[in-house]
């Protein structure tokens, strides 16, 4: 489907990999995850074969194919509840202490839940069958905000693959993400740091804003709650207490469970994750010397005198590598301040983040991919031109 209107969010590539190459590609199951020189190709694909190409801002992104059997379900998206039996279970420990029966009944369940976290879920939404990626699905499935959880929208279906995007690609170090007010941008950082979190090993990941204190916020009353409300499955052990103020850190794994292993847990050598999640006040040098593994940077755009988002980018971009590779990415997204309070060093690094603008290494001036979508996509119960419904509108 492609995106009409001068104001397009993303258009569908048609024909962009020739016909025969797909399928041949497609049958022998050869789509890498990452950059496709040859075909000037983001994948984010996981299985080996892609179906349509989306362009979003002059970057090609090969999402997996559209399952053959995809049923119709309710048409949209629905959350669904976490079943009572799992809801009562807290930890790990208390599963390893539940009968083999009740695991047996279950692993299925919990085996289809890290399988759409890593792999991403379709489901049709008005009749057209739609990809989220894992990073969305754990934002609409697992993450409880303000208002309970999210409504299905668009904008952020394209946000989210946008960013999947420039996580699989080697040549980028992020997204600088130019926003609306009420977009849910904070709390998709926080989810996606929750997410990171909680998977990667030997990590650490980092929270900045405009103020040191509305970083803290950020962390105290997004990340942490998030975290905190996780099913037990996904939910790796914890350091400390369970509302730290500075560092949320993560000791133990939360172990996949499998037909394999869902009987002997116990007897498994378990390895703690050693990462963490934490916010710094707001420097020039902030995690200057650090290693991150992911760096969301909220509110870029409103960073007033002495500071300077620009001198702090410049630091921080060391942070998310190792030698000329790079480790970690940075999830950026603002709102922008007038030119005289920040709003001009945010556009300059917006506009150097421009995907058509690349030196010799492939690169972006900043590094970073740039993303704006426009208003009317952000606000609810806007122009009914976009091609799928949040699930909290009336189909027409």
């Amino acid at each position: 489907m492609q995106n009409d209107g001068p104001d397009k969010l993303y258009t569908i590539a048609e024909g962009y990999v020739p016909k025969t190459v797909l399928k041949n590609k497609n049958r022998a199951k050869t789509w890498f995850y990452g950059y496709n020189e040859k075909y000037d190709l983001v994948v984010i694909s996981k299985t080996g074969e892609i179906g349509d190409v989306m362009n979003i801002n002059g970057v090609h992104i090969a999402l997996p194919p559209a399952p053959k059997d995809l049923p119709d379900g309710k048409n949209r998206w629905v959350r669904e509840e976490l079943p009572k039996e799992l809801s009562r279970i807290q930890s790990i420990f208390q599963w390893n202490d539940m009968p083999k029966g009740f695991k047996a009944n279950w692993v299925d369940y919990i085996e289809a839940e890290f399988d759409r976290r890593e792999d991403g879920h379709w489901f049709k939404n008005n009749g057209v069958p739609t990809y989220i990626t894992g990073g969305h699905y754990m934002y609409l499935q697992w993450t409880s905000i303000d208002v309970g959880y999210p409504d299905f929208r668009e904008a952020n279906r394209i946000f989210f693959i946008f960013w999947e995007a420039c996580k699989a690609d080697p040549r980028c170090f992020g997204m600088a993400y130019l926003k609306i007010r009420r977009s849910g941008f904070s709390f998709m950082g926080s989810s996606e740091c929750v997410n990171t979190g909680t998977l990667a090993k030997d990590s650490r990941v980092g929270i900045l804003s405009k103020t040191g204190a509305d970083a803290k916020k950020m962390f105290t009353d997004k990340v942490v709650p998030i975290a905190n409300r996780l099913p037990f499955f996904f939910k790796p052990i914890q350091d400390g207490m369970d509302k730290p103020k500075t560092e949320l850190a993560f000791r133990i794994p939360a172990s996949k469970i499998t037909k394999k292993n869902m009987y002997d847990v116990e007897s498994e050598e378990i390895f703690g994750l050693d990462t963490t999640i934490d916010w710094k006040n707001t420097d020039d040098n902030s995690y200057d010397g650090e290693k991150l593994i992911l760096l969301v940077h909220d509110e870029s755009g409103k960073w007033i005198k002495p500071n300077n988002i620009l001198n702090n980018w410049r630091v921080t971009k060391t942070c998310l590598r190792l030698g000329s590779r790079i480790i970690g990415k940075c999830l950026m997204g603002s709102t922008s301040n007038a030119l005289a309070k920040g709003g001009s060093n945010f556009k300059k690094l917006y506009e150097d983040s421009d995907p058509s603008v690349r030196n010799a290494n492939g690169q972006t001036k900043s590094g970073m991919y740039s993303l704006f979508i426009p208003m009317e996509y952000n606000m609810e119960h806007g122009r009914v031109h976009r091609p799928v419904w949040s699930s909290r509108v009336p189909h027409s």
